[in-house]
């Protein structure tokens, strides 16, 4: 049984969203999160007043996602936008599946980050919903504000923004950084903590670009290998 058929009968068994999150038996960690991404994707797609087919295909460059699982999908994502439930209560619920496991959370903002700016941009209204969520994911202003720089569009950002540094900083310093990202959202460390198999391409790829930027930061200033 895949995670999104899980998932399905799961939230069928304690009668909605609400249930899932509230239920005495925490779900799994895998389980946690991709029906986090699901909903709180869901409900932002709505903030901008409209969701698109890009917004919901966004949800395959997150998850692999079988085709025989997509009504599933399908099902969760149409269930949670159409929940009278405001996001903020969700976040909250999450905040304590993942409380002590910040690089999930900032994974989690990631994917919904992705989400936001599959359309081509990311509205003024997405942008107050995923900083209200990291709000209640009590994630640093500096964590946000990495997250946000790295899902800008490729022409419009910098190394410097994928690693969350600034071009003033010098060498060692950045590579101190640059190690800590890439071991805080290596896909093996997150996968131990309950990232979802089916969630790692996203993780996968950010960790690719992080190791890129450091790269094209070394070869810039001269400076020889690690």
């Amino acid at each position: 049984m895949s995670l999104w058929q899980r998932l399905r009968d799961r939230i069928a068994a304690l009668g909605g969203l609400i249930g899932f999150f509230r239920s005495p038996r925490p779900p799994e960690a895998s389980e946690a999160f991709a029906m986090a991404v699901v909903a709180l994707g869901a409900k932002m797609a709505k903030s901008d007043g409209q969701v698109t087919a890009d917004e919901v295909l966004a949800f395959r460059e997150i998850f692999r996602i079988e085709d025989a699982d997509l009504p599933d999908v399908g099902r969760l994502y149409d269930l949670a936008r159409e929940d009278v439930a405001g996001f903020d209560l969700y976040a909250r619920q999450v905040a304590r599946m993942f409380e002590g496991r910040a690089e999930m959370l900032e994974t989690m903002l990631d994917g919904l980050f992705h989400i936001a700016q599959a359309d081509g941009l990311i509205h003024e209204n997405e942008l107050l919903f995923l900083r209200t969520v990291a709000e209640i994911f009590a994630l640093p202003d500096s964590v946000f504000e990495r997250v946000r720089l790295r899902n800008l569009p490729a022409q419009e950002r910098t190394p410097y923004d994928l690693l969350g540094v600034t071009p003033d900083m010098d060498l060692p310093t950045i590579r101190q950084v640059w190690r800590g990202l890439a071991a805080r959202l290596h896909p093996d460390r997150l996968q131990g903590a309950g990232l979802p198999i089916e969630a790692l391409r996203m993780t996968e790829v950010r960790l690719a670009e992080i190791n890129a930027a450091f790269e094209v930061i070394r070869k810039s200033r001269s400076i020889s290998p690690v």
